[in-house]
């Protein structure tokens, strides 16, 4: 796998950039209009434009999300080697431009649903950082009220269905989703986020042709970071082109790494799918840390490597040249929001700790249906132990 240097040129190449801006109303007011920083390529589709319409507003709030995003998951890792977070544990830094592209292009109408990484799309959706520390450490107020970790997190107010442990399972979840959506005649798509160590997963192929003989609206997103666990994509799949892999299904490959371009993109597959049926989105993007907690990330691929993506395609670094660029931001502003997102971390982290555990209660609920006092026995199958609510 090569990366070819994208030139801080072509980064922040506006298309009107006669600006300066000095109040929040200004911020409000004002339009950009930014280019990708590479083409999209399409398969059986004509692809977006690739210039993306924009504001000062949206490029600071993509910054101030993307750079939150990437302090919670550095201080997830920190939790978790102290200890405080157990069980598996998989990090999203690197991938950011994702979760926030998508949120952007999307209203909370539409549906997610994704696999085990799913702590920064969660956010995303409108969960608070307290909710994401209590649940990665099992506390009562996490969004999953402290049973679900790191691979379960769930927003159903956001229509966010979670996060989900077995690869790939999500998808033909997704689907049936976006199968209801068409029922309801809701106008609303779902998201179904998977790994590229996901896409040769039989299931994904099988939901995906019901979906294009029904019109569902359905965008397959590959979150490509080029490894599945531990394994280059280039060894798992014989064609690694994973936005063409739906053969009669639409594609297109995006720059998971420049949230304009992903927002973009998920524009372009909602109004798609609302009118045609599935399309899928290859994004090209890169994760930082290994595939999980117990994965160093540095024995399958050279820190050269590392260290290159981080220099040439970060997806925060990206931002923060165009709010220079173009005078939005200065240096110290953006470096006084990064200490805020700190804060703010800091602050979620010690609330969470503060947090009761589960009652040992909540062992028996969320299994069975309520109303049906199902009884529950001990090991001899003898004794009634209890009846559950």
């Amino acid at each position: 796998m090569s990366y070819s240097p994208i030139s801080s040129s072509s980064i922040l190449k506006p298309l009107s950039s006669s600006f300066r801006f000095l109040s929040s109303a200004a911020h409000d007011s004002a339009h950009l209009t930014i280019q990708t920083s590479i083409p999209f390529t399409a398969h059986k589709c004509e692809p977006p434009s690739r210039s993306v319409d924009t504001s000062p507003n949206e490029l600071l709030a993509f910054f101030r999300e993307m750079a939150l995003m990437r302090r919670m998951e550095i201080a997830a890792d920190s939790l978790y080697k102290a200890k405080l977070i157990r069980g598996f544990c998989h990090l999203y830094d690197g991938q950011e431009a994702v979760a926030v592209g998508m949120e952007a292009a999307i209203t909370k109408k539409d549906a997610i649903i994704t696999a085990y990484r799913d702590h920064c799309t969660f956010l995303g959706r409108g969960g608070t950082l307290l909710e994401a520390f209590a649940e990665l450490m099992g506390r009562q107020v996490g969004c999953s009220k402290g049973k679900g970790g790191s691979m379960h997190f769930y927003k159903k107010d956001a229509v966010f269905y979670g996060g989900h442990g077995i690869v790939g399972a999500q998808v033909p979840l997704g689907c049936g989703l976006a199968f209801a959506q068409k029922y309801s005649k809701e106008g609303t798509v779902t998201f179904a986020l998977y790994g590229d160590g996901a896409a040769n997963q039989g299931q994904l192929f099988e939901a995906l042709n019901i979906s294009a003989l029904w019109d569902l609206p359905v965008i397959l997103v590959c979150e490509n970071n080029h490894y599945g666990m531990g394994t280059a994509e280039w060894r798992a799949a014989k064609s690694s082109a994973y936005y063409k892999r739906g053969d009669y299904v639409p594609g297109l490959k995006v720059d998971g790494m420049d949230a304009l371009a992903v927002k973009q993109a998920c524009k372009f597959a909602k109004e798609h799918a609302l009118k045609n049926g599935p399309i899928i989105l290859e994004m090209d993007t890169y994760r930082y840390h290994g595939h999980s907690m117990s994965d160093p990330g540095s024995t399958y691929r050279t820190r050269d490597e590392i260290s290159g993506v981080r220099q040439e395609r970060d997806p925060i670094e990206r931002i923060r040249k165009l709010l220079l660029s173009h005078e939005i931001a200065t240096e110290k502003d953006l470096k006084d929001i990064e200490k805020e997102m700190r804060k703010k971390v800091d602050e979620a982290i010690a609330q969470a700790k503060a947090s009761p555990m589960p009652d040992a209660s909540e062992l028996f609920t969320n299994v069975y249906v309520k109303g049906f006092e199902t009884e529950v026995f001990g090991a001899d199958r003898k004794e009634v132990r209890g009846v559950l609510p």
